[in-house]
């Protein structure tokens, strides 16, 4: 492995998601794709090829790569955990898709492992390294609105069984609109509001079924084993409270929200489940504060450019492990808050980084 120059790349996952990060890290000139893996050798060939990547084939030949340092791990959650276990045993960094894996022990045993080897690990969502959520996080640290007490977020919607072709898992054990959708909204809770110390939670449905409403299977029932509205509150160690929804159950298409409000004013940030967006500034009187998100976008990946470059400083990187270890054990307790309809802790904790100063761009070349 090289100890300069860009870090070299496996993709192992060459699912629908890949298509976002392929052609972004492609972009990102201190990253290096040299290798797309999949279960299927054909699927990532034809994803190498699409995405002008040398290489493809198997996992067991992207670890065997000496020029891969990285491996970016978009497979499926519940392989998640065994495919970067295997890439740690290998020597190389991993930087894993949301959740960081299903279960808590699981993503414990990861990062032990990886500080073990000396190496690192790193978890979607990279939106809270977008412009948009960065320059909410400078005001909030700036005191735009003074002392943050309380946030809501929303996330609303029919339910993805409309458009999705083949909707199954996400009305399965592990999805659900909490563990979809709910790692944008609690990953950028925690990066404003600091770690998530408790939670209470209740969880509703619409009914045992849902039917497909597009492609081959348009008109066919799959049942739904998740509640599919789930209301939350959480406590956060700094002394502040959040409310959450998450729904598949309103035909109110709602999203995005992510509201914070403070002892001087209230701030409304980007949807975090994307890179950029404006800022709003609410002081009670007058028409609010709109503030342009400063920084390059980028996209799905940045915060493997992120990994890289820290990796190469030997400074933290930011979507840390630790960081989606926390998101996960906030999803579990409040799915569990809501089986015991009481208030679950949340044990682990995290540091919380420092925020990307204003001039950073992925697609700068900087190894």
């Amino acid at each position: 492995m090289s100890g300069a120059g860009p870090i070299g790349v496996a993709v192992v996952g060459a699912g629908t998601i890949s298509d976002q990060y392929l052609p972004n890290m492609a972009g990102y000139p201190d990253l290096d794709v040299r290798f797309v893996a999949d279960l299927r050798p054909e699927l990532a060939r034809a994803q190498a090829e699409r995405h002008g990547v040398a290489g493809h084939g198997t996992l067991e030949q992207a670890l065997a790569r000496d020029d891969v340092e990285l491996v970016v791990n978009l497979t499926v959650p519940s392989a998640h955990a065994e495919v970067a276990a295997a890439a740690l045993a290998a020597g190389k960094h991993v930087f894993n898709e949301k959740p960081i894996t299903s279960d808590l022990a699981s993503a414990a045993a990861l990062i032990e492992q990886a500080d073990a080897a000396g190496l690192r690990v790193g978890c979607a969502p990279d939106t809270f390294l977008g412009p948009g959520l960065q320059t909410a996080r400078r005001l909030l640290e700036a005191g735009a609105i003074g002392t943050p007490l309380t946030a809501s977020v929303v996330f609303q919607n029919p339910g993805p069984h409309r458009w999705h072709p083949n909707p199954d898992f996400l009305y399965q054990p592990g999805a659900g609109p909490l563990f979809d959708l709910g790692p944008y909204y609690l990953t950028a809770l925690a990066q404003t509001l600091g770690p998530v110390t408790r939670v209470v939670a209740r969880g509703a449905g619409a009914g045992p079924t849902r039917t497909i409403g597009a492609g081959p299977r348009a008109g066919e029932e799959i049942p739904v084993g998740v509640p599919t509205f789930v209301a939350a509150l959480y406590d956060f160690e700094a002394g502040a409270v959040a409310q959450a929804t998450f729904s598949f159950d309103s035909k109110l298409d709602r999203q995005g929200v992510v509201e914070i409000a403070g002892t001087e004013a209230t701030l409304v940030a980007p949807d975090p489940n994307t890179f950029g967006g404006e800022i709003l500034v609410h002081r009670g009187e007058g028409e609010p504060e709109s503030v342009p998100a400063s920084g390059a976008e980028g996209g799905r990946g940045i915060g493997a450019v992120d990994m890289a470059r820290a990796i190469r400083a030997g400074a933290p990187h930011r979507a840390d492990g630790r960081l989606g270890l926390h998101v996960l054990d906030a999803m579990l307790a409040t799915e569990a808050s809501i089986g015991a309809a009481g208030f679950v802790e949340v044990a682990s904790r995290f540091e919380l980084a420092p925020p990307l100063p204003e001039e950073w761009d992925p697609a700068e070349r900087t190894l």
